[in-house]
């Protein structure tokens, strides 16, 4: 039997620790992640995509399955029927440039707009607003904007600074 990438569970909030002992076994681990700014310096600067997953790229007729489930910080690989069910290789290349182009898009986004700029909410509930930028929130990926709600009055709102773009017009 050939590789294949698998999912594994992680106990709650031990995914870096899991993604480590595997590595440490020789195991090649995809833990997805974006790249936070806390407030507080002592804080993870990383927030996992799956929170309690990540994947193992392994062959289990040379790993032995029970491997994976005691291994300290797992909770098993994720299974139906009692079989471990793989995950193809396109969904780990695409799920890997999702995760690179959200990182990109979170630096992108909320370093370069300044108070005032007009920007346009992409998605989510206010998706289609024009609003005006008004702060970055400290320690967070999310930024406060100014949406026209009622009758001219600027409401704000706080949203992930993903959800944003700049609008052409000035």
């Amino acid at each position: 039997m050939a590789s294949s990438w698998y999912a594994i569970r992680s106990k709650p909030n031990k995914e870096e620790f899991l993604a480590g002992q595997l590595r440490a076994h020789g195991l090649e681990v995809y833990f997805p992640v974006l790249y936070v700014k806390p407030a507080n310096p002592r804080s993870r600067k990383i927030r996992p995509y799956f929170p309690n997953y990540l994947f193992v790229h392994v062959d289990l007729d040379t790993v032995n399955t029970s491997d994976l489930r005691w291994m300290p910080g797992t909770s098993g690989l994720v299974s139906f029927d009692g079989k471990p069910a793989s995950v193809p290789d396109i969904l780990i290349d695409t799920l890997k440039k999702r995760v690179n182009n959200d990182n990109q898009t979170l630096q992108d986004q909320t370093k370069n707009f300044k108070s005032g700029d007009e920007v346009l909410i992409q998605s989510g509930l206010f998706a289609g607003y024009e609003a005006v930028f008004d702060a970055n929130i400290s320690g967070e990926d999310r930024v406060r904007v100014l949406v026209d709600l009622l009758q001219g009055r600027k409401m704000p709102v706080e949203i992930e600074g993903r959800l944003i773009k700049r609008t052409n017009r000035r």
